[in-house]
Protein backbone atom coordinates (compact mmCIF):
# COMPACT_ATOMS: atom_id res chain seq x y z
CA UNK A 1 0.00 0.00 0.00
CA UNK A 2 1.73 3.10 -1.24
CA UNK A 3 0.88 6.06 1.35
CA UNK A 4 1.10 9.62 2.20
CA UNK A 5 1.74 12.03 5.19
CA UNK A 6 1.88 15.52 5.48
CA UNK A 7 5.48 17.06 7.01
CA UNK A 8 5.67 20.32 7.47
CA UNK A 9 4.00 22.27 4.26
CA UNK A 10 5.62 18.96 2.25
CA UNK A 11 4.37 15.39 2.26
CA UNK A 12 6.53 12.33 2.54
CA UNK A 13 5.35 8.97 0.65
CA UNK A 14 5.85 5.52 1.74
CA UNK A 15 5.02 1.78 1.55
CA UNK A 16 2.97 -0.58 3.87
CA UNK A 17 2.98 -4.21 2.91
CA UNK A 18 -0.88 -4.81 2.58
CA UNK A 19 -0.20 -8.50 4.76
CA UNK A 20 0.87 -5.60 7.34
CA UNK A 21 -1.37 -2.80 6.44
CA UNK A 22 -4.89 -2.65 9.08
CA UNK A 23 -5.82 0.68 7.68
CA UNK A 24 -5.83 4.48 7.61
CA UNK A 25 -7.37 5.81 10.81
CA UNK A 26 -8.48 9.37 10.41
CA UNK A 27 -11.90 11.52 10.72
CA UNK A 28 -14.63 11.14 8.94
CA UNK A 29 -14.76 13.28 6.07
CA UNK A 30 -16.39 16.43 5.78
CA UNK A 31 -15.94 18.96 2.94
CA UNK A 32 -14.60 22.70 3.91
CA UNK A 33 -18.16 25.24 3.91
CA UNK A 34 -17.57 27.40 0.96
CA UNK A 35 -17.40 30.87 2.63
CA UNK A 36 -15.67 30.31 5.59
CA UNK A 37 -16.69 33.98 6.51
CA UNK A 38 -20.22 33.92 6.04
CA UNK A 39 -19.93 30.87 7.83
CA UNK A 40 -18.58 32.80 10.76
CA UNK A 41 -21.37 35.45 10.43
CA UNK A 42 -23.87 32.83 10.56
CA UNK A 43 -22.59 31.63 13.97
CA UNK A 44 -22.72 35.29 15.16
CA UNK A 45 -25.77 35.70 14.28
CA UNK A 46 -27.06 32.39 16.08
CA UNK A 47 -25.02 32.65 19.47
CA UNK A 48 -24.91 30.30 21.02
CA UNK A 49 -26.33 30.40 24.71
CA UNK A 50 -25.91 34.32 24.84
CA UNK A 51 -27.29 37.35 23.11
CA UNK A 52 -25.48 38.56 20.09
CA UNK A 53 -21.99 40.19 20.03
CA UNK A 54 -23.60 43.87 19.29
CA UNK A 55 -26.49 43.39 21.86
CA UNK A 56 -23.72 42.54 24.36
CA UNK A 57 -20.89 45.26 23.77
CA UNK A 58 -20.67 49.02 23.29
CA UNK A 59 -19.08 51.71 22.23
CA UNK A 60 -17.56 52.23 25.86
CA UNK A 61 -15.82 49.30 25.96
CA UNK A 62 -12.56 48.71 25.62
CA UNK A 63 -12.31 45.18 23.64
CA UNK A 64 -9.57 42.35 23.82
CA UNK A 65 -9.78 40.02 20.70
CA UNK A 66 -7.58 36.81 22.02
CA UNK A 67 -5.74 35.01 19.00
CA UNK A 68 -3.64 32.11 18.92
CA UNK A 69 -0.06 32.07 17.85
CA UNK A 70 1.78 30.54 15.25
CA UNK A 71 1.85 27.21 16.90
CA UNK A 72 -2.25 26.71 16.54
CA UNK A 73 -4.04 26.03 13.09
CA UNK A 74 -6.66 28.76 14.39
CA UNK A 75 -7.85 30.19 10.82
CA UNK A 76 -7.56 33.95 12.70
CA UNK A 77 -7.42 35.92 9.48
CA UNK A 78 -11.12 33.94 8.80
CA UNK A 79 -12.56 34.61 12.28
CA UNK A 80 -11.36 38.37 12.79
CA UNK A 81 -13.48 40.29 10.08
CA UNK A 82 -17.06 39.21 11.05
CA UNK A 83 -15.85 39.90 14.77
CA UNK A 84 -14.73 43.19 13.76
CA UNK A 85 -17.78 44.28 11.67
CA UNK A 86 -19.68 43.10 14.56
CA UNK A 87 -17.92 45.30 16.81
CA UNK A 88 -17.82 48.33 14.27
CA UNK A 89 -21.61 48.19 13.92
CA UNK A 90 -22.07 48.20 17.71
CA UNK A 91 -20.26 51.41 17.18
CA UNK A 92 -16.40 50.15 18.37
CA UNK A 93 -13.76 52.52 16.65
CA UNK A 94 -10.74 50.52 15.98
CA UNK A 95 -8.82 52.73 18.28
CA UNK A 96 -11.11 50.93 21.34
CA UNK A 97 -9.72 47.40 19.73
CA UNK A 98 -6.81 45.34 21.04
CA UNK A 99 -5.90 42.16 19.37
CA UNK A 100 -3.54 40.22 21.85
CA UNK A 101 -1.97 36.64 20.19
CA UNK A 102 -2.07 34.08 23.35
CA UNK A 103 1.68 32.85 23.36
CA UNK A 104 1.75 31.06 26.58
CA UNK A 105 5.05 29.84 27.26
CA UNK A 106 5.67 29.74 23.64
CA UNK A 107 8.44 31.76 21.81
CA UNK A 108 7.29 35.60 20.02
CA UNK A 109 6.41 35.55 16.37
CA UNK A 110 8.29 37.32 13.99
CA UNK A 111 6.52 40.12 12.20
CA UNK A 112 5.63 38.28 9.39
CA UNK A 113 4.18 35.67 10.90
CA UNK A 114 1.79 37.96 13.23
CA UNK A 115 1.14 39.34 10.13
CA UNK A 116 0.01 36.66 7.88
CA UNK A 117 -1.85 34.98 11.10
CA UNK A 118 -4.49 37.99 10.71
CA UNK A 119 -4.08 39.38 7.57
CA UNK A 120 -2.22 42.74 6.25
CA UNK A 121 -5.21 44.84 6.52
CA UNK A 122 -6.23 43.93 10.01
CA UNK A 123 -2.62 44.41 11.38
CA UNK A 124 -1.91 47.69 9.11
CA UNK A 125 -5.61 49.26 11.27
CA UNK A 126 -5.78 47.72 14.72
CA UNK A 127 -3.23 47.54 17.69
CA UNK A 128 -2.00 43.74 17.35
CA UNK A 129 0.83 42.39 20.73
CA UNK A 130 1.57 39.53 22.25
CA UNK A 131 1.52 38.39 25.53
CA UNK A 132 3.54 38.73 27.43
CA UNK A 133 3.89 36.09 30.49
CA UNK A 134 6.32 38.14 32.45
CA UNK A 135 3.67 40.97 32.85
CA UNK A 136 0.74 39.15 34.57
CA UNK A 137 -1.70 40.89 37.25
CA UNK A 138 -3.56 38.71 40.21
CA UNK A 139 -7.20 37.94 39.70
CA UNK A 140 -8.20 35.76 42.42
CA UNK A 141 -7.54 31.79 42.90
CA UNK A 142 -9.25 29.17 41.62
CA UNK A 143 -11.34 26.38 44.07
CA UNK A 144 -8.40 24.24 42.79
CA UNK A 145 -5.74 26.29 44.34
CA UNK A 146 -4.44 27.88 40.55
CA UNK A 147 -3.86 31.78 41.33
CA UNK A 148 -5.09 33.58 38.52
CA UNK A 149 -2.20 35.50 36.53
CA UNK A 150 -3.60 37.79 33.51
CA UNK A 151 -1.64 39.86 31.13
CA UNK A 152 -1.91 43.07 32.10
CA UNK A 153 -3.79 44.49 28.71
CA UNK A 154 -6.89 41.77 29.46
CA UNK A 155 -6.87 42.42 32.63
CA UNK A 156 -7.95 45.79 31.58
CA UNK A 157 -10.37 45.63 29.15
CA UNK A 158 -14.03 45.91 29.92
CA UNK A 159 -14.79 43.36 27.06
CA UNK A 160 -13.08 40.05 26.66
CA UNK A 161 -13.94 38.12 23.35
CA UNK A 162 -11.84 34.75 22.28
CA UNK A 163 -11.32 33.00 19.02
CA UNK A 164 -9.05 29.81 18.20
CA UNK A 165 -10.18 26.72 17.25
CA UNK A 166 -11.23 23.01 18.47
CA UNK A 167 -9.67 20.25 18.61
CA UNK A 168 -8.45 16.98 20.76
CA UNK A 169 -5.88 18.05 23.59
CA UNK A 170 -4.37 15.15 24.99
CA UNK A 171 -5.17 16.47 28.84
CA UNK A 172 -7.20 19.16 28.29
CA UNK A 173 -10.26 17.37 26.34
CA UNK A 174 -9.99 20.11 23.64
CA UNK A 175 -8.48 23.25 22.54
CA UNK A 176 -10.54 26.07 22.02
CA UNK A 177 -13.02 27.48 24.52
CA UNK A 178 -11.51 29.15 28.07
CA UNK A 179 -7.67 27.96 26.52
CA UNK A 180 -7.12 30.82 25.13
CA UNK A 181 -7.22 32.86 28.62
CA UNK A 182 -5.96 30.15 30.30
CA UNK A 183 -3.07 29.39 29.37
CA UNK A 184 -2.91 31.55 26.20
CA UNK A 185 -2.61 34.95 28.32
CA UNK A 186 -1.50 33.92 31.75
CA UNK A 187 1.15 33.60 33.69
CA UNK A 188 4.08 30.88 34.22
CA UNK A 189 3.40 30.37 37.73
CA UNK A 190 -0.53 30.02 36.69
CA UNK A 191 0.61 27.59 33.32
CA UNK A 192 2.53 25.60 35.78
CA UNK A 193 0.00 25.17 38.59
CA UNK A 194 -3.04 24.33 36.11
CA UNK A 195 -0.70 21.99 33.79
CA UNK A 196 0.70 19.83 36.34
CA UNK A 197 -2.17 18.04 37.05
CA UNK A 198 -1.92 16.59 33.45
CA UNK A 199 -1.07 13.35 34.55
CA UNK A 200 -4.79 13.07 36.64
CA UNK A 201 -6.61 9.81 35.31
CA UNK A 202 -9.46 11.86 34.21
CA UNK A 203 -6.91 14.59 31.92
CA UNK A 204 -7.38 12.92 28.36
CA UNK A 205 -8.11 14.03 24.86
CA UNK A 206 -11.88 14.12 24.33
CA UNK A 207 -12.83 14.78 28.25
CA UNK A 208 -14.59 17.20 29.46
CA UNK A 209 -16.51 16.37 32.42
CA UNK A 210 -14.48 15.24 35.13
CA UNK A 211 -11.07 16.75 33.60
CA UNK A 212 -9.51 18.55 36.36
CA UNK A 213 -7.21 20.25 33.38
CA UNK A 214 -10.53 21.44 31.77
CA UNK A 215 -12.45 22.26 34.56
CA UNK A 216 -9.68 24.74 36.43
CA UNK A 217 -9.15 26.77 33.44
CA UNK A 218 -13.01 27.25 32.68
CA UNK A 219 -13.50 28.04 36.39
CA UNK A 220 -10.44 31.17 35.83
CA UNK A 221 -12.11 32.04 32.82
CA UNK A 222 -15.18 32.66 34.77
CA UNK A 223 -13.48 34.70 37.16
CA UNK A 224 -11.60 36.66 34.66
CA UNK A 225 -14.64 37.05 32.52
CA UNK A 226 -14.79 35.99 28.73
CA UNK A 227 -17.77 37.92 27.01
CA UNK A 228 -17.98 35.93 24.22
CA UNK A 229 -16.51 33.11 21.93
CA UNK A 230 -16.19 32.28 18.24
CA UNK A 231 -14.60 29.20 17.34
CA UNK A 232 -14.06 27.06 14.67
CA UNK A 233 -13.78 23.60 13.59
CA UNK A 234 -11.49 22.38 11.00
CA UNK A 235 -10.79 19.41 9.02
CA UNK A 236 -8.04 17.80 8.36
CA UNK A 237 -7.13 19.74 5.15
CA UNK A 238 -7.27 23.19 7.91
CA UNK A 239 -11.04 24.19 6.33
CA UNK A 240 -13.66 25.55 8.13
CA UNK A 241 -16.49 22.87 8.13
CA UNK A 242 -18.34 24.83 11.68
CA UNK A 243 -18.27 28.18 13.27
CA UNK A 244 -19.82 28.33 16.80
CA UNK A 245 -20.18 31.38 18.78
CA UNK A 246 -21.60 32.86 22.13
CA UNK A 247 -20.66 31.64 25.71
CA UNK A 248 -17.54 30.88 26.22
CA UNK A 249 -18.57 27.60 27.61
CA UNK A 250 -22.08 26.73 25.98
CA UNK A 251 -20.82 27.29 22.81
CA UNK A 252 -17.69 25.52 23.00
CA UNK A 253 -19.44 22.23 24.14
CA UNK A 254 -21.78 22.40 21.12
CA UNK A 255 -18.40 22.71 18.99
CA UNK A 256 -16.37 19.81 20.71
CA UNK A 257 -19.67 17.52 20.55
CA UNK A 258 -19.39 18.16 16.40
CA UNK A 259 -15.94 17.55 16.18
CA UNK A 260 -16.39 14.36 18.36
CA UNK A 261 -18.50 12.81 16.31
CA UNK A 262 -16.70 13.42 13.04
CA UNK A 263 -12.73 12.90 15.05
CA UNK A 264 -13.51 9.51 17.23
CA UNK A 265 -12.67 6.81 15.42
CA UNK A 266 -13.37 3.22 16.64
CA UNK A 267 -10.97 0.23 16.22
CA UNK A 268 -11.67 -3.94 17.45
CA UNK A 269 -7.91 -4.39 17.44
CA UNK A 270 -4.51 -2.67 18.37
CA UNK A 271 -1.67 -3.13 16.07
CA UNK A 272 2.16 -3.77 16.87
CA UNK A 273 3.08 -0.56 15.25
CA UNK A 274 1.60 2.48 14.56
CA UNK A 275 3.24 5.19 12.20
CA UNK A 276 1.17 8.77 13.24
CA UNK A 277 1.82 12.33 11.92
CA UNK A 278 -0.09 15.43 13.66
CA UNK A 279 -0.93 17.00 10.18
CA UNK A 280 1.49 18.96 8.99
CA UNK A 281 2.39 22.68 9.85
CA UNK A 282 2.03 24.39 12.02
CA UNK A 283 1.18 21.24 14.31
CA UNK A 284 4.50 19.59 13.48
CA UNK A 285 6.35 22.74 14.02
CA UNK A 286 8.56 21.28 16.92
CA UNK A 287 9.11 18.09 19.01
CA UNK A 288 7.13 19.90 21.45
CA UNK A 289 4.13 20.50 19.81
CA UNK A 290 4.53 16.56 17.57
CA UNK A 291 4.78 15.02 21.10
CA UNK A 292 0.52 15.50 21.50
CA UNK A 293 0.19 13.37 18.46
CA UNK A 294 2.32 10.39 20.25
CA UNK A 295 -0.46 10.84 22.72
CA UNK A 296 -3.62 10.09 20.44
CA UNK A 297 -1.74 7.29 18.82
CA UNK A 298 -1.58 5.20 21.92
CA UNK A 299 -4.88 3.73 22.35
CA UNK A 300 -4.07 2.42 18.78
CA UNK A 301 -0.35 0.87 19.57
CA UNK A 302 -0.01 -2.37 21.62
CA UNK A 303 1.97 -2.50 24.72
CA UNK A 304 5.54 -2.66 23.61
CA UNK A 305 5.08 -1.83 20.18
CA UNK A 306 6.69 0.41 17.90
CA UNK A 307 5.19 4.71 17.87
CA UNK A 308 6.86 5.70 14.56
CA UNK A 309 6.46 9.88 14.75
CA UNK A 310 6.56 11.71 11.41
CA UNK A 311 7.17 15.09 12.38
CA UNK A 312 8.95 17.75 10.53
CA UNK A 313 10.09 19.98 13.42
CA UNK A 314 11.22 22.91 11.65
CA UNK A 315 11.69 24.95 14.88
CA UNK A 316 13.69 22.54 16.37
CA UNK A 317 12.50 21.05 19.46
CA UNK A 318 10.82 24.08 21.08
CA UNK A 319 10.37 26.09 23.94
CA UNK A 320 13.00 26.15 26.17
CA UNK A 321 12.60 24.33 29.33
CA UNK A 322 11.69 21.21 27.01
CA UNK A 323 14.83 21.66 24.49
CA UNK A 324 17.34 21.95 27.73
CA UNK A 325 16.21 18.39 28.80
CA UNK A 326 18.03 17.04 26.19
CA UNK A 327 21.20 18.42 26.78
CA UNK A 328 20.95 16.47 30.43
CA UNK A 329 21.09 13.25 29.34
CA UNK A 330 18.95 11.74 31.33
CA UNK A 331 17.48 8.24 30.80
CA UNK A 332 13.77 7.50 30.58
CA UNK A 333 13.27 6.77 33.91
CA UNK A 334 14.99 9.78 35.64
CA UNK A 335 13.20 11.94 33.51
CA UNK A 336 9.64 9.94 34.74
CA UNK A 337 10.69 9.83 38.70
CA UNK A 338 11.42 14.18 38.29
CA UNK A 339 7.95 14.40 37.05
CA UNK A 340 6.70 12.40 40.48
CA UNK A 341 9.03 14.90 42.41
CA UNK A 342 8.45 18.34 41.25
CA UNK A 343 6.40 19.42 37.85
CA UNK A 344 8.09 22.14 35.79
CA UNK A 345 6.30 23.57 33.08
CA UNK A 346 8.02 22.38 29.57
CA UNK A 347 10.05 19.57 31.13
CA UNK A 348 6.69 17.98 31.87
CA UNK A 349 6.36 17.24 27.74
CA UNK A 350 9.85 15.51 27.84
CA UNK A 351 9.18 13.19 31.30
CA UNK A 352 5.74 12.28 29.41
CA UNK A 353 7.26 11.55 25.99
CA UNK A 354 9.91 9.44 28.23
CA UNK A 355 7.18 7.63 29.89
CA UNK A 356 5.83 6.85 26.54
CA UNK A 357 9.13 5.58 25.49
CA UNK A 358 9.38 2.91 28.47
CA UNK A 359 6.01 1.70 27.51
CA UNK A 360 6.59 1.52 24.04
CA UNK A 361 9.50 2.06 21.74
CA UNK A 362 9.73 5.61 20.06
CA UNK A 363 11.20 6.15 16.88
CA UNK A 364 11.34 9.87 15.00
CA UNK A 365 11.17 10.98 11.84
CA UNK A 366 12.14 14.79 11.49
CA UNK A 367 14.52 17.37 9.83
CA UNK A 368 16.53 17.86 12.93
CA UNK A 369 19.69 18.75 12.53
CA UNK A 370 22.19 15.64 13.69
CA UNK A 371 23.78 17.27 16.49
CA UNK A 372 20.37 17.39 18.19
CA UNK A 373 18.93 13.89 17.21
CA UNK A 374 22.36 12.41 18.93
CA UNK A 375 21.04 14.14 22.33
CA UNK A 376 17.41 12.30 22.17
CA UNK A 377 17.14 9.06 24.26
CA UNK A 378 14.80 7.41 21.33
CA UNK A 379 16.12 6.48 17.79
CA UNK A 380 15.71 9.02 14.74
CA UNK A 381 15.67 8.07 10.69
CA UNK A 382 15.21 10.87 7.50
CA UNK A 383 12.60 8.57 5.86
CA UNK A 384 10.01 6.68 7.14
CA UNK A 385 10.92 3.59 4.88
CA UNK A 386 13.81 3.17 7.21
CA UNK A 387 12.28 3.66 10.80
CA UNK A 388 9.52 1.00 9.44
CA UNK A 389 12.04 -1.46 8.21
CA UNK A 390 13.66 -1.22 11.70
CA UNK A 391 10.27 -1.77 13.19
CA UNK A 392 9.40 -5.01 11.37
CA UNK A 393 13.16 -6.48 12.28
CA UNK A 394 12.13 -5.64 15.78
CA UNK A 395 8.59 -6.97 15.92
CA UNK A 396 8.48 -9.25 13.33
CA UNK A 397 7.89 -9.15 9.41
CA UNK A 398 3.88 -10.01 10.35
CA UNK A 399 3.83 -7.36 12.92
CA UNK A 400 0.27 -5.00 12.31
CA UNK A 401 0.48 -1.53 11.22
CA UNK A 402 -2.28 1.37 11.83
CA UNK A 403 -1.76 4.94 10.16
CA UNK A 404 -2.67 7.84 11.55
CA UNK A 405 -1.78 11.13 9.29
CA UNK A 406 -3.84 13.29 11.14
CA UNK A 407 -3.45 12.47 14.76
CA UNK A 408 -3.95 15.52 16.48
CA UNK A 409 -7.14 15.46 14.94
CA UNK A 410 -7.93 11.73 15.29
CA UNK A 411 -8.73 9.90 18.42
CA UNK A 412 -9.00 5.89 17.97
CA UNK A 413 -10.85 4.37 20.59
CA UNK A 414 -11.26 0.65 21.20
Amino acid sequence: MRLSIRYGRETKDFFVPDRNYMGTLRPKHKKGVKDPEKEVERALHHPIGSPKLRELVSSKDKVVVLVSDISRPSPSRLLLPPVLKELAEAGVSNKKITIVFGLGIHRNQTEDEKRALVGDYIYSHFRCIEHDVENCRYSGISSKGTPIEVFAEVKDASFVIATGNIEYHYYAGFSGGAKALAPGVCSRRTIEQNHRRFMDPGARPGKIRGNPVREDLEEMARKVGIDFMVNAVLNPEKQVIKAVAGDVTAAHRQGASFLDKLSRVCIEDKADIVIVAPGGYPRDIDLYQTHKAMEHALPALKHGGILITVGQCSDGLGVGPFARVFDEGKRPIELVEELKKQFVQGRHVASRIAHIHLNNEIFLVSDLSQSTKEKLFFKSFNSVEKALSLAFDKKGKEATVWVMPFGISTLPSV
